[in-house]
């Protein structure tokens, strides 16, 4: 392995947390990854809008009664990877253009994001990620 890579490696940072599928739990989320990113000395001004709005769908769409939601943050040298969990695996996000009032999240998400997806699994739970670049 050489230096560059142990570097990389060396750097990676991870945080987890899980939160109650309410508006409090998608508030709390956007908070707690605010200060995570803090602590970090990752820029978190563009970040803060997109776990805010994968929190927000997850508990809106993604919401069972008793269950939780996972938000997760990987930062490494380049890029932070924003994933939201939640056991709705059978709901799979849509991006509505047009929408009035609800819908535009995505929207958000799509322009702020390098790219973003979904990972299916392990059932009932489905994961939607957005990737981040902290490179100028």
């Amino acid at each position: 392995m050489n230096h560059e890579n142990t570097t990389a490696v060396a750097s990676a940072r991870h945080f987890s947390v899980q939160l109650s599928s309410t508006r409090r739990g998608a508030r709390l989320a956007r908070l707690l990854a605010t200060e995570q990113l803090r602590s970090w000395g990752v820029p978190f001004d563009v970040a803060e809008l997109v776990i805010g709005e994968l929190a927000a769908n997850a508990v809106l769409h993604g919401r069972v009664a008793g269950r939780d939601f996972r938000l997760t943050l990987a930062a490494d040298a380049r890029t932070l990877r924003i994933a939201v969990t939640d056991t709705r695996g059978d709901r799979m996000p849509v991006v509505r253009p047009g929408a009035e009032e609800s819908g535009r999240g995505l929207l958000l998400v799509e322009a702020l994001a390098e790219r973003w997806g979904v990972t299916h699994g392990p059932v009932p739970r489905k994961t939607v990620w957005a990737d981040i670049g902290l490179v100028p």
